[in-house]
């Protein structure tokens, strides 16, 4: 059987307040914006967090992941 190697896994959150996300991750929790992307401005928001080698994707987008979800690090 071969062996499958893992180099990093990224959880995805969905989320709904994109200032109330960027309040709590980057001012309360001292993550880094790495980057942001919505197609155009009433698109809903994709974006990449980081903190040390620990990467946390957050969507706006509904039919990405389910509210309520938690990773442990």
């Amino acid at each position: 059987m071969t062996k499958i190697t893992f180099n990093h896994v990224i959880p995805q959150f969905r989320i709904f307040d994109v200032d109330k996300t960027k309040e709590f991750y980057l001012k309360f929790l001292g993550f880094e914006l790495k980057w942001e992307y919505r197609s155009d401005e009433a698109s809903p928001v994709y974006m990449e967090v980081s903190k040390a080698d620990f990467f946390i994707h957050l969507t706006e987008n509904h039919g990405d992941c389910c509210p309520g979800s938690s990773v442990f690090m």
